[in-house]
Formats: structure tokens, C-alpha cells, sequence
């Protein structure tokens, strides 16, 4: 029996994969905002429906152009457990910020932090780049000239190096080289 392996990220069947899979997580959303039908009927629903498939094959269309699909797969148990530690880390920094902000002795240690990012300038140092940012207390405002990310820090007290670090590894495990399947 030889192990299964993944299609090569340039095959048509990787393309086929990435195409309806973007066209269904668009087609899902357009479904969210348009919420229920109220009780209408199929004939009434149909036009509906057909702007929903209309506008999620051109969405599909447009991410296909603007974003190529690259090689890898994503992890999806990693990049549950990625969601889950942001969300505890965000409302835990979130009740940390309002408590700084009501205490009258305004307990604060603002500046500026250097972190040396392992990801590369692209598409994944963005989604990085983005998650750090909703966390309540950092900002990254830039990179340096030796390209480390810099941060806007509300304390740097805080162990902010040590929880980027535990996110960019979070983030680098949810995204898995085809290498690695062999």
C-alpha cells in the first residue's frame, strides 16, 4: 500500500481544490449577509440565490488573480488552536487595557519594540502582521531597516516578545510545506 500524497500546488487538481473552496467560503459569506428569506418561497428566493452564485464566481475570480494559490496546505487543527490562544490573549489584554485606562495612576510603559520576525515579507508576514495588530495594547506601525517588525507597545513591562514569538509559531504550524507531507 504507497501513502496518499497531496497534488502538487501547480496541478489542475490543486487548482481545481483552491477554486471551489474559495468559491464556497464566498458564496457561504454572501449567504450570511443575505440572512434568511422570510418565509419566501423557491420562485421568490432563485434571483436571490443566482446575484449570491453571480457575485461569489466573480469574488472567486478576483481572489484567484490577486492572490495565487500557493504551495502547502494549511493546518487546520493549528490554525484552530492560533484562533483559540488570540481570543483568550485579546480578552485578557482587553480587560488588562480597561484597567490601565480607569486606574488613575494610569500604570503605563509606552515605547517601542523591535521583534525579528522569521516569516518573509508576503502574504503570510500580513496575516501576522494583522493578527498582532487586534491584539488590545500592541500596534505594529512598520519595519525597520534590517526589516524587524516594529510595535507600538502600551507597556513593555508586558512579556510582548515571548506572546509575538508563541503567535508567529502558531501562525508558521497552521500553514504546512508540501515537504512535509512526504
Amino acid at each position: 500500500m504507497t501513502p496518499t500524497r497531496s497534488p502538487a500546488p501547480g496541478s489542475s487538481v490543486a487548482m481545481l481544490r483552491t477554486t471551489l473552496g474559495r468559491w464556497a467560503v464566498l458564496f457561504g459569506f454572501w449567504l450570511l449577509l443575505a440572512g434568511p428569506w422570510g418565509g419566501a418561497s423557491l420562485s421568490q428566493a432563485l434571483p436571490d440565490l443566482a446575484v449570491g452564485l453571480v457575485a461569489a464566481s466573480l469574488a472567486t475570480w478576483a481572489s484567484l488573480r490577486l492572490l495565487p494559490p500557493m504551495p502547502g496546505r494549511i493546518r487546520y487543527g493549528a490554525l484552530l488552536r492560533l484562533g483559540g490562544q488570540f481570543l483568550g490573549k485579546s480578552v485578557v489584554a482587553g480587560f488588562d487595557v480597561a484597567l490601565r485606562a480607569f486606574d488613575p495612576r494610569l500604570p503605563l510603559r509606552p515605547g517601542y519594540l523591535d521583534y525579528p520576525v522569521r516569516i518573509p515579507p508576503g502574504p503570510d508576514r500580513a496575516v501576522f502582521s494583522a493578527l498582532t495588530s487586534l491584539t488590545p495594547g500592541t500596534l505594529p506601525v512598520g519595519t525597520d531597516r534590517e526589516d524587524t517588525l516594529v510595535y507600538h507597545c502600551l507597556d513593555l513591562d508586558q512579556p510582548i516578545a515571548a506572546s509575538l514569538a508563541s503567535d508567529e509559531r502558531l501562525l508558521l504550524r497552521s500553514r504546512a510545506a508540501e515537504e512535509s507531507d512526504g
